[in-house]
């Protein structure tokens, strides 16, 4: 395995802001010298980056035969656009090194868990728009994801809403923008094709945060395939005993998730 750090900070990054490259070798007489990458952003309400949702996952989809990159994004005191540049920068980075990294360039997955979703969310959402490619001085190609992977998502403000998340990511401006980052509302044609995953007694983050996002994608006409998993507390990651904190976070019901989603992307990926 390949294992180093990204630099993808800015003027206004937090000290601990990190992202790490979990990569495949070349294993002998087998003819694969490319592969997908899932790069994935932990939940954590944008107050902190999960340990739970970040390598141990990462290993999961490396098993699978993935490269996978993880972003540990600065979170509160720093605020929007932050942490949407930072992961524009590991997108970059990915597709600028994808021949030396030997990553399929256009395979380039993000999977998000809770805020992290949020996160994954707002880039697919903006990634066209150009004040990204603009500030990082690249092109909009080199921001386009493949895919998106939504676990128990932050989506929405207003009713519904994890109102801590969105104020710890807009502190003083967010009355000003919430409305822009309710994400909902700014599905288009930029969106990926969307896997999607969250329990109904999600006590945290309601679910139908996640109803109403199929909802737009559907009306919108983006791919997406949608889980709802009758139990399971927020923040399962994924959902055993290699990630819980208590054991309130084993939950046999939604463990296929991670099964699923290797479905979902072996239909796109062939592997």
């Amino acid at each position: 395995m390949r294992f180093f750090q990204i630099d993808v900070k800015n003027k206004d990054s937090l000290p601990e802001t990190k992202a790490y490259f979990y990569g495949q070798e070349d294993i002998k007489n087998v003819p694969i010298h490319s592969r997908p990458v899932i790069v994935i952003c932990p939940g954590g309400g944008y107050e902190f980056t999960s340990d739970r949702e970040a390598e141990i996952v990462a290993l999961q989809f490396l098993a699978m035969g993935y490269h996978a990159a993880v972003l540990r994004y600065s979170c509160s005191p720093a605020v929007y656009p932050t942490a949407l540049t930072e992961l524009a920068a590991l997108v970059r980075e990915i597709h600028v090194h994808a021949s030396e990294w030997q990553v399929d360039r256009d395979q380039l997955y993000l999977l998000g868990f809770s805020a992290g979703a949020h996160l994954v969310c707002s880039f697919s959402s903006f990634w066209k728009e150009g004040f990204l490619s603009n500030s990082l001085s690249c092109s909009i190609e080199q921001l386009k994801p493949a895919g998106q992977i939504l676990c128990y998502p932050v989506i929405k403000t207003g009713e519904f809403a994890h109102n801590g998340s969105f104020r710890a990511l807009l502190a003083d401006e967010y009355e000003e923008k919430k409305e822009e980052l309710s994400l909902e509302k700014r599905v288009s044609d930029a969106v990926p094709e969307t896997f999607i995953w969250h329990t109904t007694d999600d006590a945290s983050v309601p679910v139908q945060n996640s109803l109403l996002y199929v909802q737009a994608l559907i009306e919108a006409g983006i791919p997406v395939e949608y889980h709802l998993f009758e139990h399971g507390r927020h923040g399962l990651s994924l959902g055993n005993l290699l990630t819980t904190r208590e054991g309130d976070e084993v939950e046999k019901n939604a463990q296929p998730w991670l099964k699923l989603v290797h479905n979902w992307l072996s239909r796109r990926c062939g592997f």
